[in-house]
C-alpha cells in the first residue's frame, strides 16, 4: 500500500473523491419521478426564481440530499471509528447493537411521550445507541479473552434481535406498528429543514472531533500495548471516540432509521485506497459514505418509481453479501 500511496498521493484520490461525490450529488438532485434538468437544479440552489419544479428541488429533493449525505457520512465515520478501536474487521453501528438501541428508544419515547418534539427523539435515539452499544462490550468482554471478533458479532445479534423484539412489543401494545415499522424501515423521505438543523451540526462537530484523534485512533488500531507504550492515555481517548460514535450513530438513526452495513462496507473499501492512516481514512470515509447513501437513496426512488422502496433494502442487499465476503476472508478481504 506505501508503494500505491507513492505513486498516487492521497491529495489527487481526496479530489477525485471530491468530484465523484459532487457528480453523484448533481445526478441524485436531477434524477427522480418528477422530470427536471440540471438548469433546474441552477436555479433552485443559486437562484430566487420560484415555481412548482424549482420548490419541489428546494422543499422536498434538497432536504432529502443533504439527509443523505449527512446520514452516509455520519455512519461511515462511525464504522471506521468502530473499527479502528476495535480492531474488529466486522465493526459496524447496525451490527454491534446501536441502531437496535436506537430502535427500541424510539418506540419507548413514542409510547411514553406521545406529543414529543424531534429534539427529544433524537435525544433518546443518542440514549439508546449508547445502551445497546454498552451492552455488547459488556457481553463481548465477560469472557476471558476480552473482545474477539466473532464474539462481539454474536453478542451484537442477540442483543439487536432483544431490543429489536422491545420496540416491536411496544409499538403492538400502544399501537404504534405504523409510526415505528416506518422509521425502521429506513430512509430520508420527508425530511425536514427543522431536522437538518439538528442532525447536521451533531454529524459535523463528530467529525471534526474524530478528525482531531485520527493520529490516535491509528496508533490505538495497531496494539493496545504500543498506545500505551507511547503515553497515549488509551481510556480518555476510548472515552471520547466512543462518545462521538454515539453522537454520530444517534443522530443519522434518528433522521434515517436503521440502516445497517453502511458502516462496514465504505471503511474496508476507503483502507483498501487509503492505507491504514486514519488521517487519510475517515476523511475519505465521510465522502465516500456521503456519495455511497446518495446512490442508494436515488435508487430506492428511481427502482419502483414514483413508489418507494427501504433505503435499507437496497443497502442490505450489497451489504450482506459484502460482509459474508468479508468473514470468508477473515477481516482482510481489501488489505
Amino acid at each position: 500500500m506505501r508503494e500505491k500511496e507513492r505513486k498516487f498521493p492521497y491529495f489527487y484520490k481526496l479530489l477525485i473523491a471530491l468530484a465523484v461525490f459532487a457528480f453523484v450529488f448533481i445526478y441524485a438532485m436531477v434524477s427522480g419521478a418528477a422530470e427536471t434538468t440540471f438548469s433546474d437544479v441552477w436555479k433552485a440552489l443559486f437562484t430566487d426564481e420560484s415555481g412548482g419544479k424549482l420548490s419541489i428541488l428546494r422543499e422536498i429533493r434538497f432536504p432529502r440530499e443533504l439527509a443523505a449525505i449527512f446520514v452516509g457520512a455520519g455512519l461511515s465515520a462511525a464504522g471506521a471509528i468502530m473499527q479502528g478501536m476495535t480492531r474488529n474487521p466486522l465493526a459496524d453501528p447496525g451490527l454491534l447493537g446501536l441502531t437496535a438501541g436506537a430502535n427500541a428508544a424510539l418506540a419507548l419515547t413514542l409510547a411514553f411521550i406521545p406529543g414529543a418534539n424531534y429534539f427529544v427523539i433524537m435525544g433518546a435515539c443518542f440514549a439508546g445507541a449508547a445502551a445497546g452499544a454498552m451492552m455488547v462490550m459488556a457481553i463481548g468482554a465477560s469472557q476471558k479473552g476480552g473482545f474477539s471478533p466473532f464474539r462481539i458479532v454474536l453478542a451484537g445479534a442477540a442483543v439487536s434481535a432483544f431490543l429489536f423484539a422491545i420496540a416491536e412489543g411496544l409499538s403492538i401494545y400502544f399501537k404504534l406498528s405504523k409510526d415505528v415499522s416506518m422509521w425502521t424501515a429506513g430512509g430520508m423521505a420527508g425530511t425536514t429543514w427543522t431536522q437538518l438543523q439538528l442532525v447536521i451540526p451533531s454529524i459535523t462537530v463528530g467529525i471534526l472531533i474524530a478528525i482531531l484523534l485520527s493520529k490516535q485512533l491509528t496508533i490505538l488500531s495497531l496494539s493496545e500495548e504500543v498506545a500505551v507504550g507511547l503515553g497515549q492515555r488509551t481510556g480518555q481517548i476510548k472515552a471520547i471516540l466512543f462518545i462521538v460514535i454515539i453522537i454520530l450513530t444517534g443522530a443519522a438513526v434518528a433522521l434515517a432509521g436503521n440502516m445497517a452495513f453502511a458502516g462496514l462496507m465504505v471503511p474496508h473499501i476507503v483502507r483498501w485506497i487509503v492505507g491504514t492512516d486514519y488521517r487519510y481514512i475517515l476523511p475519505m470515509s465521510a465522502i465516500g459514505g456521503a456519495a455511497f447513501m446518495l446512490l442508494a437513496d436515488t435508487a430506492a426512488r428511481l427502482i419502483n418509481a414514483p413508489y418507494e422502496t427501504p433505503v435499507a433494502a437496497v443497502i442490505s442487499i450489497l451489504g450482506l453479501p459484502f460482509f459474508l465476503y468479508i468473514v470468508h476472508k477473515g477481516g482482510r478481504a481489501f488489505t
